[in-house]
């Protein structure tokens, strides 16, 4: 069975154009794939034009066959949601930067479990591992293990 995209509403064919003309890049692909099916291209032409995969293409066209524009406008699922907020990470991130000795501790450098432990107790967070403090310093591109001044031997 042969898959075309319906007849588009002249509202429709106004945006479509507007979406092949515009800066966003996947609007661009997908309203340029419903303007050539619309042409009478068969999805395997389509794909060798843009470069993309049939399965890809059928998508997009059943989504604009069933909810029309609005069936080409995608949410970016974007992977898990951020575990802290910017200001939970900044915390940690001074956190690293005052020494142990500072807030009364008895050891003189940080260890990420310690940091960890210590983001715990301070109740910045619920629950982080070391290795997500790890990551947390690693972007904020900061040095968690500060050298304490020497004494000068008398």
């Amino acid at each position: 069975m042969v898959l075309y995209a319906r007849e588009p509403s002249e509202a429709e064919k106004a945006l479509l154009a507007s979406w092949v003309e515009g800066e966003d890049r996947d609007l661009k692909h997908r309203a340029r794939v419903i303007l050539l099916s619309t042409q009478g291209y068969r999805i395997p032409e389509i794909g060798e034009m843009v470069g993309a995969h049939p399965a890809n293409l059928r998508k997009w066209v059943h989504r604009f066959n069933e909810r029309g524009c609005q069936g080409l406008i995608s949410t970016r699922a974007g992977g898990a949601k951020p575990r802290f907020t910017e200001e939970q990470k900044r915390r940690i991130v001074a956190l690293a930067q005052t020494r142990p000795r500072e807030l009364g501790l008895n050891f003189t450098k940080w260890m990420l479990h310690r940091l960890a432990e210590q983001a715990e107790k301070q109740q910045i967070v619920d629950r982080i591992s070391h290795e997500y403090v790890r990551q947390i310093l690693l972007s904020a591109n900061c040095s968690y293990r500060k050298k304490e001044p020497r004494q000068e031997a008398q």
